[in-house]
């Protein structure tokens, strides 16, 4: 039954247990803004148990169902659990250890941040993945926040039309290397400057951080975007 019907659920999946039989549900499209209050409704009307919810149009986005999870998504605490499972399944030990290194040894490029994006959008959608976060669900409506999937794109699309030095060494990108970038890429110049300032803010952060866990600039540190 999809999840955006809301009620609406509830009758269709007791028409199919009245007229087919049924044994089990599985809510769909609970990758969109609704949390999956219907599971209440359908397991009570029916008294058959939800087996699978969907996040995604592809298999793959087939998960088994936990209510304690659901009923933590439904009073807006989030999905820690699920979503370190999905990190887990997407990102290999061996990688994360050596982003760690990177971020330490301040040798993080674009190229790195490159993967970084895919791997993030290949776990899922990302606003699906910040309502998974425990208390930043209920802050984001609150405050309105949503992620623009077609802004990642372009941030896809600006580095990958970089050479590989111009993505190990930003510094390389000069005005006109920025425009044939956003030739090459379908954006603006503006677009292009602005990704490489937050870039270079958010090294400017893994720097300050390495040097807070050194014991150095302690209280000094200044989140980007903030």
């Amino acid at each position: 039954v999809d999840a955006m019907t809301g009620q609406d659920a509830v009758a269709i999946a007791q028409q199919f247990s009245d007229r087919v039989g049924i044994d089990g549900v599985i809510l769909t499209k609970l990758d969109g803004d609704a949390r999956g209050g219907a599971a209440l409704s359908v397991k009570a009307v029916t008294g058959k148990p939800i087996k699978f919810v969907g996040t995604g149009e592809k298999l793959a986005a087939l998960e088994l169902f936990y209510p304690d999870r659901m009923a933590s998504r439904i009073l807006g605490m989030g999905d820690i659990l699920s979503l370190v499972e999905k990190v887990e399944a997407s990102v290999s030990e061996q990688k994360a250890l050596e982003l760690e290194k990177k971020l330490r040894d301040q040798d993080f490029g674009l190229g790195d941040f490159l993967d970084q994006l895919r791997e993030v959008r290949k776990i899922g959608p990302v606003d699906q993945l910040l309502a998974m976060i425990p208390g930043l669900s209920q802050a984001r409506q609150l405050k309105g926040i949503s992620v623009d999937e077609r802004q990642l794109g372009r941030t896809e699309a600006i580095i990958c039309s970089m050479t590989l030095k111009e993505r190990s060494n930003p510094a390389l990108i000069n005005a006109g290397r920025r425009r044939r970038i956003a030739q090459g890429s379908g954006t603006s110049v503006a677009d292009v400057n602005r990704l490489l300032k937050q870039f270079y803010e958010a090294k400017k952060l893994f720097k300050q951080i390495g040097e807070l866990e050194k014991g150095k600039n302690r209280g000094k540190i200044r989140i980007p975007f903030a």
